[in-house]
């Protein structure tokens, strides 16, 4: 089996994969005090649970593959690969790897990992042109160009900053429950901002989303060429306000990561 691990600035999501299906996955929350010995134990506390795993943590994983957008946990992770996974192969996303997107940006260094990795799962599952809107900490819009090249993106605050945002800059306001309100116009000051946020943030998605699809297929092209991919933590939030998101893949990142661990693995 292979295990991949997708390292968010909020939360961390697991997947366990047999073949091309995943068939379990965990999310936990991303800590950068935590050691490679307690993630080690959290590790085995997960896996364990699942019936085709073994007792000790590398029983039945074959391969590892990670990203992180957290420095420190990503050099944490790497010792767990070292001194827990040292007969096993591993591949962690950094620069070097190869992964299947050409990166066509000012600076692709900057481009941060988990964004290639949902860009070429885009390409991989649904081909070019792709626009991937990942609803995490920062909603990120990427663009992908018909050739499968990462064209660059968008990135906006997320909607739980935005709602943690309103409850401490609002005198009058608090933390709300994230939830669809019954109408757009609130009839209270929880549903104001229940639909001020959901409704806003459909909004903000199909504006950005319609403006890309412009740009990606140029004057003379067709935007309903363009497929349009939700992922992320969130998404389930938006999906059905959005009118531009034609599918949506909960899993996109680990699928990903499936895809550069076998563009990698037989290299190393």
């Amino acid at each position: 089996m292979l295990l991949t691990i997708d390292v968010g600035n909020t939360h961390t999501v697991l997947g366990l994969f047999d073949g091309e299906e995943i068939v379990e996955h965990w999310r936990i929350s991303t800590d950068p005090r935590r050691t490679a010995d307690e993630m080690a134990v959290l590790l085995q506390g997960l896996m364990g649970m699942h019936p085709l795993l073994g007792v000790e943590l590398s029983d039945g994983i074959e391969g590892i593959a990670i990203c992180a957008t957290v420095p420190s946990v990503l050099h944490e992770l790497r010792e767990v690969t070292r001194r827990y996974y040292g007969d096993v192969p591993a591949v962690l996303v950094e620069p070097g790897v190869k992964t299947g997107v050409p990166v066509i940006t000012d600076n692709p260094k900057e481009v941060g990992a988990d964004r290639v990795i949902n860009a070429a799962a885009a390409v991989e599952l649904y081909g070019g042109p792709a626009i991937v809107v990942d609803f995490g900490t920062a909603t990120t819009y990427d663009a992908v160009t018909a050739r499968g090249e990462y064209a660059g993106g968008a990135i906006a605050p997320g909607i739980e900053i935005s709602v943690e945002a309103l409850g401490v800059k609002g005198a009058m306001l608090r933390k709300i429950e994230l939830a669809r309100p019954r109408n757009v116009i609130g009839k209270n000051t929880v549903e104001a901002m229940q639909s001020g946020i959901i409704f806003g943030y459909a909004g903000q998605v199909d504006g950005v989303v319609a403006r890309m699809k412009r740009e990606l297929v140029g004057p003379n092209g067709d935007p309903s060429d363009v497929t349009v991919i939700a992922t992320g933590g969130l998404a389930p939030m938006v999906l059905g306000e959005s009118t531009e998101i034609d599918e949506h893949e909960p899993w996109l990142t680990l699928i990903g990561l499936r895809l550069v661990y076998e563009r990698n693995v037989s290299r190393m």
